[in-house]
């Protein structure tokens, strides 16, 4: 039997489904009733169905309950490779919570009795699964809710497609128990489940670096643990950020002579950039004292990163370039890079550049910010920077723009048949109020020529006019410019590939990679459909005097939540007249992209986002 498929069918009224998989190829067949045998016997063609499972090699089971199905399965005949339960159902008239019942206790059970990539397949009668898939859809209140319950035990919805009767050789829906009368399943829909990969419980991360010959180390804010040194962007990475990265550069290769700056970019910056909300920063503490010994790490206490031959980018003089020479002080607060521009203006300052070459820097850039779809806390930058004779300027900038616009059409084309549209943006007639996260930040770093806009005509899949980078230049002599073009690699992809949510880039699930072989782009299909989402409200009375962080309160909810918070609104706020005091109501909506977030799950990371609120920002709690 080794190198078959075992199929598990449950709750079969007259066994006609499980003889219509019986006999297929490479299948062995287990097929199982929650009545006694006397019982169905009398059900019409049952008896003719049981036979012919029975001669065709296949095992029948009576009396099974699908909630305890580890009594039914000795270890060694357990890891089903699919688990199909067509329409279940209490019973009479049992209404939707028992039957949601009935389905958190079969979801639990079938999670111990299938492999590890099996897939569990459920048939619902229309309406009865409460996702937009039912048509018309219920009420979610009136539904069976099975995106959530399947979550619970760590499922989720993969696929959804109609339950076709009439192609299914020989099936004839039967009632509950001893009724042999059909039921109304048109407009059913088989909804396949599969595991997820686990909710992430992060321990404490400690990256080492080396300085001035010494080995220094700081713990990564809790918010990176899980996307610090990722390898999106080397050479062995399938990942579409890279894919898109090097596509760009071969285009722009053939436009100018090309030059990558390949060797290892301080991670970390000293001092402060002009302009820069201390909120948007990861502030770091560099100390040669938080280095774990040897033993520690190897006992989990913390997993070490190590980033060889890193040195600092040490603050800045007057004219924003990057002073190289200043003495270390590694008992100095530092932060994580939030942009590579101040690495692209050393390289000039050194006179290691050569004018006409284009150079290419390219890495991981870490930025505090709101949340939404499109804001990410940690994103792949990649700048172009060019010197240039003054009186090129404007010629240099257009080709680099329109080197950057036909690699992306050509990128985009080779992906979907959406109209894509690219356009250069002049800073000065852009509108304030359609800046993104990331353009406002880069607004923000130094003068701005252009915005450079992707707009792609398909309903939901992007924003529209999204700033996916920036065009600057800066003057180096009176007969020297440099162009600078920096551009958001993550968000690239998003868009090429229809990737509406950023934290599917840094997914742990193989199934993202999978769909990107060789490091092709290709149209995102999520591979979890429907996630079911929790709203919880928090309100609280400010600290008298302060003024509200309100990026620090999202930085705390991506924290406690592992990114699991997907929206944060403020609903209410009012100030009382007497006392002056403000008070603040906001609500978060939790929901994955890619895992199973169980209501459970979500109430415990609410009552820690409430006490850490209440610590960290010293907030009274309402």
């Amino acid at each position: 039997m080794e190198g078959l498929r075992r199929v598990l069918l449950l709750g079969e009224g007259n066994f006609s489904f499980a003889a219509s998989l019986c006999g297929a190829a490479g299948t062995r067949v287990v097929a199982t009733c929650y009545e006694s045998e006397e019982e169905v016997r009398g059900r019409g063609r049952a008896a003719e169905s049981i036979r012919q499972l029975r001669e065709g090699g296949a095992e029948v089971l009576f009396s099974v309950d699908c909630t305890k199905l580890t009594d039914y399965f000795s270890p060694e005949k357990r890891e089903f490779d699919c688990i199909y339960f067509n329409f279940p159902h209490c019973g009479r008239k049992a209404g939707v919570v028992k039957n949601r019942e009935l389905l958190a206790h079969f979801f639990h059970s079938a999670a111990e009795v299938l492999s590890e990539e099996g897939e569990v397949h459920v048939a619902l009668c229309n309406g009865q699964g409460g996702t937009p898939a039912d048509q018309p859809r219920r009420e979610w209140h009136n539904s069976w809710q099975i995106v959530a319950v399947a979550a619970g035990a760590g499922f989720i919805l993969s696929n959804v497609h109609p339950f076709k009767a009439e192609t299914i050789r020989g099936y004839k829906c039967t009632g509950y128990r001893s009724q042999d009368k059909s039921f109304c399943i048109e407009g059913a829909l088989n909804h396949v489940f599969t595991r997820s990969t686990s909710l992430p419980y992060f321990k404490p991360v400690i990256c080492e670096i080396e300085l001035e010959s010494r080995k220094v180390s700081f713990q990564v804010p809790q918010v990176l643990v899980d996307k610090i040194n990722r390898g999106f962007l080397e050479l062995n990475s399938n990942h579409p950020v890279r894919t898109v990265k090097e596509k760009l550069t071969a285009e722009l290769s053939q436009a100018f002579p090309l030059q990558n700056i390949d060797y290892c970019l301080p991670v970390l910056h000293q001092g402060h950039l002009n302009g820069i909300c201390h909120s948007n920063i990861f502030w770091i503490i560099v100390s040669p004292e938080e280095t774990p010994s040897t033993g520690e790490m190897s006992n989990g206490v913390a997993n070490a990163v190590l980033f060889s031959h890193v040195d600092f980018c040490r603050g800045t003089d007057k004219n924003g370039w990057v002073n190289v020479q200043e003495e270390c002080h590694v008992s100095k607060q530092y932060y994580l890079r939030p942009s590579l521009l101040p690495y692209a203006q050393a390289i000039i300052q050194r006179g290691a550049f050569v004018p006409g070459t284009l150079h290419v820097l390219s890495g991981p850039v870490f930025r505090k910010c709101l949340i939404t779809p499109y804001s990410m806390p940690v994103f792949h930058e990649v700048v172009f920077v060019c010197a240039v004779d003054r009186d090129t300027e404007n010629s240099c900038i257009q080709m680099l723009a329109n080197s950057i616009k036909t690699s992306i059409h050509c990128l985009h084309q080779t992906v979907s048949g959406f109209e894509l549209s690219i356009s250069l943006q002049e800073a000065e007639r852009f509108e304030t109020i359609d800046l993104s996260d990331f353009a406002a930040f880069e607004s923000h770093l130094s003068k701005i020529q252009y915005f450079i806009c992707m707009e792609i005509n398909t309903s939901g899949s992007c924003e529209k006019g999204s700033c996916v980078g920036v065009i600057r230049t800066e003057l180096v002599s009176s007969e020297l410019v440099v162009v600078f073009a920096s551009l958001n690699l993550d968000l690239l992809a998003m868009l090429i590939c229809g990737i509406s949510d950023w934290r599917m880039l840094w997914t742990s699930d193989t199934r993202f990679l999978r769909q990107f072989p060789r490091g092709e782009l290709r149209l995102f299909k999520s591979f979890s459909l429907y996630p079911p989402s929790y709203v919880h409200d928090v309100s609280f009375w400010v600290p008298d005097g302060e003024q509200f962080d309100e990026v620090a309160f999202h930085t705390i909810a991506r924290q406690v939540s592992g990114e699991m918070v997907v929206s944060i609104q403020l609903i209410d706020s009012f100030q009382q007249s007497e006392t002056a005091r403000k008070s603040l109501c906001y609500r978060l909506t939790f929901q994955s992209c890619d895992k199973a977030l169980s209501r459970q799950e979500v109430a415990e990371m609410q009552l820690l986002f409430r006490k850490e609120i209440n610590e960290r920002l010293r907030v009274t709690l309402r």
